[in-house]
């Protein structure tokens, strides 16, 4: 029976983008995509004085991974993304099913 994958993307901060790098490779994860993005959840953005800034930036993790170790995946991202602050902007977790892998230099269908 072939493994089922996931894709697992991550929205976090920037400044706690190298401490979920660390745990994920350090549990065995090297398999990372990372990518700057901008945007803003519920805090709407950011007022400072007359200012409004909302789009904020993030960045993206993207890791497949199978379907069995999606469970530790999250809670490392959780864990170590989390700022304790108790608002909102921390980041938020998508997965989703993956349906084909191909390696571009073989051409191969991964099964």
């Amino acid at each position: 029976m072939a493994t089922t994958y996931l894709m697992v993307r991550s929205i976090i901060r920037p400044e706690k983008t190298d401490t979920v790098l660390e745990a994920l490779l350090e549990a065995g994860y090297p398999a990372v995509t990372k990518i700057p993005v901008f945007g803003r959840g519920k805090q709407r953005g950011l007022k400072v004085g007359e200012v409004t800034y909302d789009e904020l930036p993030k960045e993206m993790l993207i890791c497949v991974v199978p379907e069995s170790d999606k469970d530790f995946i999250v809670k490392t991202v959780v864990e170590k993304a989390k700022t304790g602050k108790g608002s909102y902007g921390d980041g938020k977790i998508f997965v989703t099913p993956v349906d084909e892998i191909y390696t571009i230099s073989s051409g191969l269908k991964q099964e």
